[in-house]
């Protein structure tokens, strides 16, 4: 079996939260109180959380790739009450979503805070009361090793600048609707 492949064994036992050598339940808990005591809300890491499903987005451990941690608030987000003129009903302050997932807002934070890059993907890390954490895969197109890069190379196309806030990235095109579905037979 591949490392890959162990560490990604070892991660779906700490979801599933079972009995063996580690505590993952603390070790998350500890790694979500670091995670609140960091200052920005958009921290570079050295190396992704979660190895396999980072490799599973197009994560390669070479230059030109970056991690970064970002931290969004929970929930719906702020609805302003009407100050008069609607019954209670129609005050609007209730069950209103926004038509932009949190992931989407993380990578579209991860964007901004780096514009020399691009965003390749990004996946759920861990949340707590008041946060959710994502980290999301940036590449730099204009590296000589991602250009060199047959697999990644293509991002370096004029065509792909500014994917996250086009909405071209998995997560927007999944909360716009418009993934193909596979043809059940």
């Amino acid at each position: 079996m591949s490392a890959s492949k162990q560490i990604a064994e070892t991660l779906k036992k700490e979801y599933k939260e079972e009995k063996g050598a580690y505590d993952f339940k603390a070790i998350k808990r500890e790694r979500l109180i670091q995670f609140r005591k960091a200052e920005r809300a958009v921290v570079r890491l050295e190396k992704p959380t979660n190895l396999p499903r980072a490799r599973a987005l197009g994560y390669k451990a070479k230059k030109g790739f970056i991690v970064v941690r970002v931290r969004v608030r929970r929930g719906s987000g702020a609805h302003r009450r009407p100050r008069a003129a609607r019954r209670p009903k129609r005050m609007g302050t209730k069950k209103l979503t926004r038509n932009i997932s949190i992931q989407r807002i993380a990578e579209l934070r991860a964007s901004k805070r780096y514009p020399n890059c691009e965003v390749l993907n990004s996946y759920w890390v861990g949340e707590d009361g008041k946060y959710k954490y994502y980290e999301v895969i940036l590449v730099e197109p204009n590296v000589p090793e991602i250009q060199a890069d047959k697999d990644i190379n293509w991002i370096c196309s004029n065509k792909h600048r500014g994917r996250a806030e086009r909405g071209l990235t998995s997560a927007a095109k999944k909360a716009r609707k418009n993934r193909k579905k596979k043809k059940r037979k």
